[in-house]
Order: structure tokens, then C-alpha cells, then sequence
């Protein structure tokens, strides 16, 4: 990657002593989501043209979500690419979060996908529809095999915020996959048409558990929480614990991106002709015991010494 040399290029400049974090991942390879989204756009076509030919609820909700993980996907893939850019003028932190919010807006999306599976399923217990149980089965079995592909691929890919959001609705799929076949084998056999909206529903549910909670993880960062493994109690009393330190007060605790906490706050200490070995001191330890690099401090005299 070439080197930035615009006008804001050596204020975002992180030199010895400072947080190895550089806001923009440029280690990311955005092959293994561009090979998922060709082949969930692929299949996507087949089942949603075999789902309203075989009048499959199973299917037509698997050939949906099919659909929607394409359009994750792609979003996905943008984001990733939106988050190698570096910081600039008017983006001092960069574009980390790009990927929370593909991950939040997917999620929301798949969302909306279950509580159309669910007013279907439900419409279609009182009014059963014929079903083509043997071309559901063949289609369902073709997408198993497409959506374990599509698992193995993500599941080895970069782990991060984006990628599990991704990998959930593509495990979802498979889950549709497995209920569009199970429905297709037991209309074929039995001629039980319940069956189809029955299974529906279960993937609704097991795809509404996954979804909540990369919703949760996606919304926490966006709205700039804690860190979910750092304890922001711990992290003040173990400042305050340090030699020198007095109290500490203004403090925040936040992942500038997916997996990159970041400390600001304010340090009263006895002296400040001590500051840096101070600082020092607190670098270590906050590296240490809580995995934060990226850290800004102020530093004040204290109206009493700490006794």
C-alpha cells in the first residue's frame, strides 16, 4: 500500500511509544465473501424461481433468505473495502466502524425476513397450499451442499463483526436448506402439507436467536459502549491503584473498531515531574491486564497528595 502523503498524513501519524493500532485494516482479504456473494447470488436465482414453481413456503423462505444473503454479503464485501481506507482530514478515526453497521443493517434486515416467515407460516396453517415435495427436495439438497461450501469458506476466513454477521445468515440458510429438505421428503411420502409452514417456523426461530445477537454486539459498538472483555470498574480502580496516581475521573472505554479498545480520561498525580514514568507505568499495565493499546491521558496536579 502506498504511503499517505496528504495534507492530514503526519497527524495521523502514530509514532515509538504510541498505539500500534492504524484505524484501516489493510491485512484483510476480501477474496473469501467475494466467491461466497458469486455463489449465493447464483443459487439465490434457482430457488426463488423453483420456490414459487413448487409453492413451497420451506423453500420460498430459504430462497428469500438466499436473497437477503446476497445483499449481506455484498454489503459485507463494500465494508471491508470501506475499511481499509485510512483516516483523512475530515475521518480522523478511519472506517473500522463501516463493518459494525454492515453487521447492524443486516441484522436488522434478517429481522424483517422472519416476521415474514412467520405471518406466512401461520397464514398457511389455516389455509394449507399445495406443495411439490419432490422438486422441493432436489432444490433443498443442492442448497445444502451450496450453504456447508459457503460455511467452511466464511468460517476460515477473517474473524470479525462483519464476517460472523455474514457466516450467521449464511448458517441460517443451511438451516433452511436442512427444513426446505425434510419438508420436501415428508410431503412427497405422506402428503402432509403442515409440515412446510411447521419447519418454517422453527428456522425462523433459530435464525431470530443468531440475529439478536449480532444486533446486539453491532449496536453496542455503535453506540460506543464498554468492551464486552474489558471491565470499566476494574480498569479505574486499577489506575487509581497505581504509585503516583491520586484519582482518576472523565474516564472512557470504547473500540475505535471491532476488536481495538481505546482509554481517554483524566489523571490526578502528586507530582507531575513523575508524568512519565507515570505514564510508562500505566501503559504496561492497561497492555497488560486489559488488552488496551490505544490511550490518551491527561494529566493533573492533585488539590492533596494520595496518602
Amino acid at each position: 500500500m502506498q504511503a499517505d502523503t496528504s495534507p492530514s498524513a503526519h497527524l495521523h501519524e502514530h509514532r515509538d511509544g504510541d498505539a500500534h493500532y492504524q484505524h484501516y485494516t489493510v491485512q484483510r482479504s476480501q477474496s473469501v465473501l467475494a466467491w461466497s456473494l458469486a455463489l449465493t447470488l447464483g443459487f439465490a436465482v434457482v430457488e426463488v424461481v423453483t420456490g414459487f414453481m413448487s409453492n413451497s413456503l420451506a423453500l420460498i423462505s430459504d430462497a428469500g433468505h438466499m436473497v437477503t444473503d446476497a445483499a449481506a454479503l455484498g454489503l459485507a464485501l463494500l465494508a471491508q473495502i470501506i475499511a481499509k481506507r485510512p483516516p483523512s482530514a475530515r475521518h480522523s478515526f478511519g472506517f473500522g466502524r463501516a463493518e459494525a453497521l454492515a453487521a447492524f443493517v443486516n441484522s436488522l434486515v434478517l429481522l424483517l425476513l422472519v416476521g415474514w416467515i412467520t405471518y406466512e407460516a401461520i397464514s398457511r396453517f389455516t389455509h394449507p397450499e399445495q406443495v411439490h415435495g419432490a422438486t422441493v427436495f432436489v432444490v433443498a439438497a443442492l442448497g445444502l451442499v451450496i450453504n456447508l461450501v459457503l460455511a467452511w469458506m466464511l468460517s476460515r476466513g477473517d474473524s470479525n463483526m462483519n464476517t460472523r454477521a455474514a457466516l450467521v445468515n449464511v448458517l441460517g440458510d443451511l438451516l433452511g436448506s436442512v427444513a426446505a429438505l425434510v419438508s420436501g421428503a415428508v410431503i412427497y411420502y405422506t402428503g402432509w402439507m403442515q409440515i412446510d409452514p411447521l419447519l418454517s417456523l422453527f428456522v425462523a426461530l433459530l435464525i431470530l436467536k443468531s440475529t439478536v445477537g449480532v444486533l446486539r454486539e453491532s449496536y453496542h459498538f455503535l453506540m460506543g459502549g464498554v468492551p464486552e472483555q474489558i471491565d470499566y470498574v476494574k480498569v479505574g480502580a486499577d489506575l487509581e491503584r497505581l504509585d503516583g496516581i491520586c484519582s482518576v475521573h472523565d474516564l472512557h472505554v470504547w473500540d475505535m473498531s471491532p476488536g481495538q479498545p481505546a482509554l481517554i480520561g483524566h489523571v490526578e498525580i502528586t507530582d507531575l515531574a513523575h508524568w512519565p514514568d507515570i505514564l510508562h507505568n500505566i501503559k504496561a499495565m492497561l497492555l497488560e491486564k486489559h488488552g488496551i493499546d490505544h490511550i490518551t491521558l491527561q494529566a493533573e496536579v492533585a488539590a492533596r497528595a494520595k496518602p
